[in-house]
């Protein structure tokens, strides 16, 4: 087993309108949200990620999706943040919407073409910052969707949460070894989410209780956080171990706005 030495921060930013049960899922989408442009809760949490930037010298993913770069006041947010902490932030793809494409059938061609949409999109708004690193949204992972993926010559996938609560996003049939031997066949690099005694402690798990418990407890055993320096060749090496977590953009508007990741004390690795 390899050793695991560092951690890969990483941030998903969806919006209310992005979540399954407002978009993207054949059973779970029954709140859907009119596009109005950006919530005031997503509004708050792009301020208050922004000051938790200024707080620490951690470098950061973020995985974005390509139809927010139709709004302009996210396309100003985004230009802003990649000039103010250009060697800390790196851009991934999370999708062109929020299509949670595994729980649906399969479907290379429509895949595929919304990924092409989105890979585009993010090189355009995020230059020499934009990473072939991919994520799923809400982790809905199918096997057949890694040879799209090397065929849009991505190097990383972190989409699995390997968790039991949540193997059904898989896709029917699948399980997490699958969508891990698929990647691996397609020359993809998977970083898998940290869990802890086989639960979720990533994403809505962090404020979900009593899984918000496991979670902080998982969160501050975490190894030292990457320099910004290590990120590209350390996630890009498949030799390297790393931890992964990732919140999301909207988590910075709970509590008022004074949420925050529940990393224990430290400064990044050395």
């Amino acid at each position: 087993m390899r050793r695991v030495e560092r951690t890969w921060l990483t941030v998903d930013f969806d919006d209310i309108r992005h979540v399954p049960t407002a978009q993207g899922h054949p059973t779970r989408s029954t709140k859907p949200v009119e596009h109005q442009g950006l919530s005031q809760a997503y509004k708050t949490g792009l301020e208050q990620f922004e000051a938790w930037l200024k707080s620490n010298h951690h470098p950061v993913t973020l995985f974005v999706i390509g139809d927010l770069l139709a709004n302009e006041a996210f396309q100003h947010w985004l230009n802003r943040m990649l000039a103010a902490y250009d060697e800390r932030l790196t851009v991934g793809c999370h999708g062109m919407t929020h299509r949670s494409w595994s729980a649906w059938p399969e479907d290379a061609d429509g895949f595929s073409k919304a990924l092409g949409e989105a890979t585009a999109l993010l090189k355009k708004a995020a230059g020499a910052n934009f990473r072939p690193w991919f994520r799923a949204p809400a982790g809905y992972v199918a096997p057949w969707m890694a040879e799209v993926l090397a065929a849009h010559d991505y190097r990383v996938d972190t989409s699995i949460n390997p968790s039991w609560l949540v193997k059904k996003k898989a896709g029917k049939g699948n399980s997490w070894a699958d969508v891990n031997a698929a990647m691996g066949s397609s020359n993809i690099i998977e970083r898998a989410w940290l869990t802890r005694f086989s639960l979720p402690v990533n994403g809505p798990a962090l404020t979900l209780f009593p899984l918000s418990l496991v979670a902080k407890g998982a969160w501050k055993r975490a190894p030292p956080v990457l320099m910004a320096n290590e990120v590209i060749k350390a996630v890009e090496d498949s030799k390297v171990g790393l931890t992964t977590l990732y919140w999301h953009v909207l988590d910075h508007s709970k509590n008022n706005g004074t949420w925050q990741p529940p990393l224990a004390q430290q400064p990044s690795a050395a």
